[in-house]
């Protein structure tokens, strides 16, 4: 049995860093967490650290601006992976320098974990956010460092606990609105799981300079298919009210920060199709549910059982 690899989350304590964490830790591997010394200190981020203390992630002391500590955490580590937030997307150019440096890596993860940049159409601010990662892809195969870039596609707490109507907080009883005719399909991901088949690959040569697709057969619904689905749960129709593209167009234009960017989300996945509407060729891609049919993944009909 061949060791497994030390890894490193930077952006560990936050959305989905922390399920990034918690399925590295227990798979075994040894885990390290770059966190900044105002996160340890933070009232807010407290129960959370203490959590990856008690399952024995060793937390380093480091920041993105910091070049020196950034080197010295990566020369400690086998596996990259960074979970940062939208806003520090291109701040991972800092990353490639380090690993670029320090020379010892084995595979670089960037923050990805959502739509496949490189195949998905978008507008405005969407888009800029997109073309964000696309940079960043090209930096890394421009340096070349080995990579895995991870499509989750969306979030199932991001999604299912209101069915993608933003001012409800919980799933709709009554009508639900749905972006364009409600037929283009997605995928939606529990973030357990997402951890889980990320942390998989770690050490999978299959997935080495790969996109690694979550998309798992029981995941993937058209907004009419969720909305059935839902129906049959609760035992009653709801109204559908259906968004014309040119209306859900204006909808981002008008929508402040970040609602513009949710409908802009929502507008390449649900009247776009951007998830599910190219194939997963083996030069560019593998799928995590068939590398690794041993995954019991939560499906969205379990999930939506929550709140019945």
């Amino acid at each position: 049995m061949a060791e497994k690899s030390k890894i490193l989350i930077i952006g560990g304590t936050g959305y989905i860093g922390k399920f990034i964490v918690e399925a590295s830790a227990k798979s075994g591997h040894p885990t390290f967490a770059l966190v900044r010394e105002s996160t340890v200190s933070d009232p807010a981020k407290a129960k959370l650290i203490d959590g990856f203390k008690r399952s024995g992630v060793t937390l380093l002391h480091g920041d993105l601006n910091d070049h020196g500590s950034l080197v010295k955490s990566i020369k400690q580590v086998d596996v990259v992976i960074s979970t940062v937030g939208a806003t520090l997307i291109l701040d991972q150019a800092k990353i490639i320098a380090a690993i670029k440096e320090a020379g010892n890596v084995k595979r670089f993860f960037p923050s990805e974990f959502g739509n496949d940049v490189d195949r998905v159409h978008a507008v405005e601010p969407t888009q800029t956010t997109y073309m964000k990662k696309v940079k960043i892809r090209r930096a890394i195969e421009a340096e070349g460092i080995p990579y895995t870039y991870v499509s989750s596609n969306y979030f199932a707490g991001y999604f299912l606990p209101n069915l993608g109507q933003l001012e409800l907080s919980a799933p709709p009883r009554d009508k639900v609105i749905i972006p364009g005719d409600g037929n283009p399909k997605a995928i939606i991901n529990d973030e357990h799981d997402i951890g889980t088949f990320t942390i998989k690959t770690v050490d999978d040569p299959r997935s080495l300079n790969k996109i690694l697709y979550i998309k798992p057969p029981k995941n993937i619904y058209s907004f009419n298919e969720l909305v059935s689905l839902w129906e049959k749960k609760i035992g009653k129709t709801l109204e559908r009210i259906y968004v014309p593209e040119d209306a859900v167009l204006k909808q981002i234009q008008e929508s402040p920060v970040p609602f513009n960017d949710i409908h802009g989300i929502n507008h390449s996945v649900f009247v776009k199709g951007g998830q599910t509407n190219f194939k997963i060729e083996p030069s560019f891609g593998v799928e995590a549910s068939e590398l690794y049919p041993d995954v019991k993944y939560t499906t969205v009909e379990e999930y939506l059982d929550q709140f019945v």
